[in-house]
């Protein structure tokens, strides 16, 4: 799920901010290396905190 959102985000983003010519290779995949990891441990860590939350607001429904 990491790999799939931030390879996205940092293609949309990057794309966005620099524009697409010939580094954006270059400047995409530094974005990625350092979003990566990030984007990993945030779902680590939060992951069980919006589950809980999502089985509250379902069963509340």
């Amino acid at each position: 799920m990491s790999l799939y959102m931030v390879i996205v985000m940092t293609f949309v983003i990057t794309t966005v901010n620099t524009g697409f010519d010939s580094d954006f290779p270059a400047r995409w995949g530094r974005a990625f290396l350092i979003a990566w990891p990030i984007a990993f441990v945030v779902i680590l860590i939060g992951a069980p905190t919006v589950q809980k939350l999502a089985d509250k607001l379902l069963a509340s429904g």
